[in-house]
């Protein structure tokens, strides 16, 4: 795991300064190649083959090739006996080393062959090209930029930054974030002019010409897996099983220890029991966040996780002294705006993590895009079972559901109208109703994302895990774990797993008003039972409402709102923040959310944008 830089023009000292803007992701060591057509860095986290025979930039036999890579192929020695049979040798025993040749083989088609996460760029000296991919779901990121020199690429914005370009923010971004809360949901970036390579995309870039192009080499939807005629649903539980086990195991292969996040949720507690079946000698150590005295708190759960799999527990509780302190570094860190203040908790997670000597951790990102986790899922469900004439499955699910009246018919109204066109309408009454603070004028609204989801459960899964809603937690992940030297693999989003639970109907995934309902049936004798017939969904989520209530986040929020530069922004009305703020403080009215995007989007902009910081109602220069 590391970080890759790159632009099409010779600049040793350049390279080496975005280098060194990515360092915190790769400590382990650096390299560079350079010569009269472009300059490649990488920065090495160890984890496979920790000698320096792993060094990059990695080349081929004859140099014709360079490559910097991030990310872990879980396949690779599969693939290295099939080189090596068809006459390549290798030096190391690295997945990169596989990657450089299986491209030399094969070509662009060589990431058909490749299970694992990555992002990397390769220069091909006879071609004349940069060939840049990422994976299948985007679990590493990969950002560029275009200007008249050529093209910039690096794992991180920070790397991006380096170069003397203007910084500028994306209003159309900020305008969606502060509006309905969007994320990462397209090749936008916030930052004008930087963009980032989609999950699945290839980008070509000619040398010769200074052109380039971009295209998917993965979709998900045409890559369904269920051939024709039934599969039981006994076969079904078994092969699911199977695949999530053998996903597990591939990502445990490291020579460095390998532990895991632990919520007590379904999801990281099956990944945990899976790792203690398939290493029953090894000593697991899970990192967990705890709110004792919150209605949030897991504690017994991971207990219960921990008592039968006799791992070696290490947990945290953060407080608000202890967010404001993160505050600044979390903001740059995720170097884009976030949601909520919910991902300090994984910040924290994996900051403990690095404090106990630990470079890769195992996580449950992807089970509820995957197997329909998140209440939300109900409506979509709800509505396709009625619209398909399951009455008695609608029904069930409707006892299950707790919406009041209005929202279950707001949601379908929302749908129904943006699928017909009257979309433009609707946001400009939306936009007057809930958006009065701001000076939304360049917002159309999120109308393509509402209408691809429609009124089925698989359509809303598909969109949430590659637009609207794993993006953007993969995005939080790779920051937060990175930021710690910490690699964060994720078992869930193995392809074949994915695509084989994409496939399936969606009464497979809830039944009967249960969430996750064949993944439930899969790890019954794996997890223990009150894990499994858990209907609550937690997470690691922090007490986002109690902390932006507390004296020190409210006085936080008022400093910054009556500040000069917030007042001097075109983006919102600040009489009428305060007023939101006056609400939130006397309990009339909660607006967490919208304050914390306020709160962000203004730290945003002083922090990455002006490179200003506030200490004690001053501002230095970072």
């Amino acid at each position: 795991m590391c970080a890759i830089n790159g632009f099409t023009w010779d600049d040793e000292r350049l390279i080496e300064m975005m280098n060194d803007a990515t360092r915190h992701r790769g400590p382990d060591g650096d390299g560079t190649y350079v010569n009269d057509e472009v300059s490649i860095g990488h920065r090495r986290l160890s984890i496979i083959d920790l000698s320096s025979a792993g060094r990059q930039p990695m080349a081929n036999e004859d140099e014709s090739a360079w490559i910097v890579f991030n990310g872990e192929i879980y396949n690779y020695e599969s693939i290295k006996y099939e080189l090596q049979d068809i006459g390549h040798e290798f030096k190391s025993e690295t997945d990169t080393e596989v990657v450089i040749h299986a491209y030399e083989e094969w070509g662009y088609d060589c990431l058909e062959r490749f299970n694992g996460m990555w992002a990397f760029g390769i220069y091909d000296k006879k071609k004349r090209l940069l060939f840049l991919s990422r994976d299948r779901f985007g679990v590493k990121p990969l950002y560029y930029q275009l200007n008249s020199k050529g093209m910039i690429f690096s794992s991180e914005i920070k790397g991006i930054l380096v170069h003397n370009i203007e910084r500028s923010p994306n209003e159309k971004a900020l305008y969606e974030y502060l509006s309905f809360g969007l994320l990462d949901y397209s090749e936008e970036t916030f930052f004008q002019g930087i963009y980032r390579l989609m999950p699945g995309e290839i980008l070509i870039y000619d040398l010769t010409n200074k052109s380039f192009e971009k295209f998917k080499w993965y979709d998900l939807k045409s890559r369904a897996v269920i051939g024709p005629g039934p599969i039981s649903e006994e076969d079904l539980i078994r092969e699911i099983r199977d695949l999530f086990e053998d996903s597990v195991r591939h990502r445990m292969i490291a020579d460095v220890p390998v532990g895991s996040c632990l919520s007590g949720g379904i999801d990281s507690s099956s990944i945990v029991c899976a790792m203690r079946k398939l290493a029953k000698d090894t000593k697991i150590k899970t990192f967990s966040m705890i709110f004792p005295g919150y209605k949030i708190d897991e504690s017994t759960y991971i207990d219960e996780v921990v008592a039968a799999t006799e791992a070696e527990s290490h947990r945290f509780s953060p407080t608000t002294e202890d967010l404001m302190d993160d505050l600044y570094d979390l903001i740059r860190t995720q170097e884009e705006p976030f949601g909520s203040l919910s991902i300090y908790g994984q910040y924290k997670v994996m900051e403990m993590a690095h404090k106990n000597d630990m470079k890769v951790l195992l996580d449950g990102q992807g089970a509820d895009e995957l197997f329909s986790g998140y209440f939300i899922y109900y409506k979509y469900y709800l509505f396709e079972s009625l619209l398909n004439l399951r009455i008695r499955e609608g029904l069930k699910v409707a006892k299950t559901v707790n919406y009041n009246m209005k929202d279950l018919l707001i949601f379908p109204a929302a749908s129904l109208l943006s699928m017909i066109g009257f979309s433009s309408r609707l946001f400009k009454i939306y936009l007057s109703k809930h958006t009065k603070h701001l000076n939304a004028v360049h917002l159309s609204g999120p109308t393509e994302i509402l209408s691809e989801r429609g009124f089925d459960l698989n359509r809303a899964l598909y969109s949430n895990l590659t637009r609207d809603g794993l993006p953007q937690l993969l995005r939080y992940e790779d920051k937060n774990s990175m930021r710690w030297s910490i690699e964060a693999r994720v078992p869930f989003l193995d392809y074949r797993l994915v695509e084989l639970v994409s496939s399936l109907p969606s009464h497979f995934k809830i039944r009967d008003g249960v969430t996750k309902y064949i993944f439930r049936k899969a790890i019954r004798g794996l997890v223990p039972d009150r894990i499994v017939g858990r209907r609550d969904k937690i997470g690691f989520a922090t007490p986002d409402g109690e902390w932006m209530a507390s004296d020190e986040l409210v006085g936080f929020a008022k400093d910054i709102f009556i500040s000069q530069q917030f007042r001097s922004r075109t983006y919102w009305k600040q009489e009428e923040v305060m007023k939101l703020l006056e609400d939130h403080e006397a309990g009339r009215r909660n607006h967490c959310e919208m304050l914390w995007r306020l709160i962000n989007a203004e730290l945003w902009l002083r922090i990455l944008i002006e490179k200003t910081d506030i200490v004690n109602d001053k501002e230095k220069q970072l």
